[in-house]
Formats: C-alpha cells, sequence, structure tokens
C-alpha cells in the first residue's frame, strides 16, 4: 500500500471535520498536497480504504457531495453506504446517540450533509469514528478545501490572495473566511447589512485572523470587490431557508455580472459552489465565461475529500 507523502501523515488519525477551523494551516496545507498527488495519479492508492467503510448521512439533496464521495471512495478501495434521510431527519426515529452508537460498530467514517450543525457535534460526542461535515446550515469545508485546491491551480498564494464574497453570508461564506484567517490572506464580504455572516463565526474568524494577520472586511459596498483575485457567491436562498421575494430584491445590486467581473478586474477568476439559480446571483455570461472556475471547484471536491479521508483514517 502507498505511504503518503505527506510531511506528518497520521496527524488527522481519528479525528473529526465538523469546521475548517478543526485543521491547521499545516493540516490543510498536507491535504491540499495529497490531494494533488491524489489527482495526478490514483492508481498507487487504489486500495488504500481496502476494508474500510464510511456511511453517508444525507438530510439534504445532493449532486456533487454524494456522487464525488461515492465514486472517491471507490477509487480507493473502500466501501460507501448511502442513507437518505431527507425524508427522516437523523434523531427522529432513535436518539443521535443511539444511531451514533450503532453505526460505529460497522462504519470506520460517517460522512453528514445535514440540517443542524447540532446533529454532528452531537455525532461526534457520542461516536468513536471520525464524523466529516459534508455541509450543514453553518459550515461548508469540504467545499473550501476543493476551493483552496482550485484556487491554488490557478496560480493564487493563499497568504497573499484577496478573495471577494459577493451576495449572502452564508455557511460557505463561513468557512471561506476560516480559511483566509487560517492562511492570512485578504477577503472582503460584501452583503446587504440584515445578511451578513453569523456573528458568532465573525468572531471566530477574528480569532484566527489575529494569529496569522489575515484581513477581513465586511461591508455593504460592492465598489470595495475591485482589485479581487476571485469574486465567490452562492444562491441567495439557501436549502432549509424560506423563499423571500424581499430578500431576492435586497440581493439583486449583489448579483454577479459582468459589469461586477469588470469591476473585480480582469483576471479575476469566478467561482460558485454550484448548484446556480442561473439569473439570480449570477448570469450566463459570467457562469461561462473563462473566469469562471466553478466547475473545477466541483471536479476538486473528490480529490480533497479523498485526501482527507485518507489521513483521518490514518492510513499509511
Amino acid at each position: 500500500m502507498r505511504t503518503l507523502s505527506v510531511s506528518n501523515p497520521v496527524s488527522l488519525a481519528r479525528r473529526s471535520v465538523l469546521t475548517l477551523a478543526d485543521l491547521s494551516r499545516a493540516e490543510i496545507r498536507g491535504t491540499l498536497d495529497l490531494a494533488k498527488e491524489l489527482k495526478r495519479d490514483y492508481a498507487p492508492f487504489a486500495h488504500a480504504l481496502q476494508q474500510r467503510a464510511i456511511v453517508l448521512l444525507f438530510e439534504k439533496p445532493s449532486l456533487r457531495t454524494r456522487v464525488s464521495l461515492e465514486v472517491g471512495i471507490a477509487k480507493l478501495g473502500g466501501t460507501c453506504v448511502y442513507l437518505d434521510h431527507q425524508a427522516s431527519p437523523i434523531g427522529q426515529r432513535e436518539t443521535i446517540a443511539d444511531y451514533g452508537r450503532n453505526l460505529e460498530r460497522w462504519a470506520d467514517a460517517l460522512i453528514g450533509r445535514v440540517l443542524q450543525h447540532a446533529t454532528l457535534t452531537e455525532l461526534h460526542r457520542w461516536t468513536k469514528v471520525p464524523i466529516v461535515n459534508a455541509l450543514c446550515e453553518a459550515h461548508h469545508p469540504c467545499q473550501i478545501l476543493a476551493d483552496a485546491l482550485t484556487l491554488e491551480e490557478h496560480g493564487l498564494d493563499l497568504s497573499s490572495m484577496r478573495l471577494a464574497w459577493l451576495g449572502d453570508g452564508n455557511n460557505v461564506c463561513h468557512s471561506l473566511m476560516q480559511l483566509t484567517a487560517i492562511f492570512g490572506g485578504q477577503m472582503v464580504v460584501v452583503t446587504p447589512d440584515d445578511c451578513r455572516p453569523a456573528s458568532a463565526w465573525m468572531t471566530r474568524t477574528s480569532e484566527l485572523a489575529l494569529a496569522t494577520g489575515a484581513r477581513i472586511e465586511y461591508t455593504n459596498d460592492i465598489s470595495r470587490i475591485a482589485g479581487a483575485d476571485a469574486v465567490y457567491t452562492d444562491a441567495w436562498i439557501s436549502m432549509g431557508q424560506s423563499d423571500s421575494a424581499s430578500k431576492r430584491a435586497a440581493m439583486l445590486p449583489y448579483q454577479v455580472n459582468e459589469a461586477a467581473m469588470q469591476l473585480a478586474g480582469k483576471d479575476a477568476l469566478f467561482m460558485h459552489c454550484l448548484p446556480a439559480p442561473r439569473g439570480e446571483e449570477v448570469l450566463d455570461a459570467v457562469m461561462d465565461s473563462p473566469a469562471s472556475v466553478a466547475f473545477d471547484q466541483a471536479e476538486n471536491r473528490m480529490h480533497a475529500q479523498n485526501a482527507l479521508l485518507l489521513q483521518l483514517l490514518g492510513v499509511r
């Protein structure tokens, strides 16, 4: 079996990742380096997860998360079991504690795409196997690992780049803020005043930034995206939120269109975690332009997640 070539391959063994801040800069760096190695050639890792089983717990619909995990785990020789909880939320049929203590008897790791972050923290409390957050209402760390990989592939340095977030200060925004703070970069978060990121995660980001010198700015002034290396947006109405005509109207000035990209700069990348309701937060002219790296981000989900799993499972 292939020996992982990262500097400290077992530092994450049996750990859980519920937020990106659960990882240090060195641990993220090792994960990204391993993801690049996997992307170049999966053949040496074809049996890395042989006799390992990973259970997917999904309370939300999915395309990229489910397919990237199922295909990715198969590429590593592991077994993947998908449990659909869209009609039966975790904890409804039996307690989360009992549910987790059953699953840990069969599975080597649990990956949750859930409605509430508290579901993951409760699973973590009661189980001994790694828990991975594949999306909740507050965070999306696996997506941001894929985004970091994408940014580096396009020549950006995570410690010096300037990111711009435009739209709703949601779960993806929270995790992107943490990435910027951990690596010491710059980020401007441009949202309507009542759609800013959650105060708890703004505070946590400030704590991380103190150690690295990162600069995070929160504003409603779209002109502040000028000079950004990448402009990131996401759906205005996230899964599980009530649709709101008033929110859509408030968001319209923050749409990523050709004028917004010109304001950012001619070399700025466009990023989106998908799915993208076209014509709302982004126009086709941007989504389908050479500046768009959204589908690179989607592809890189598999490689980043696989790299993380290998380390959490302590594969040597």
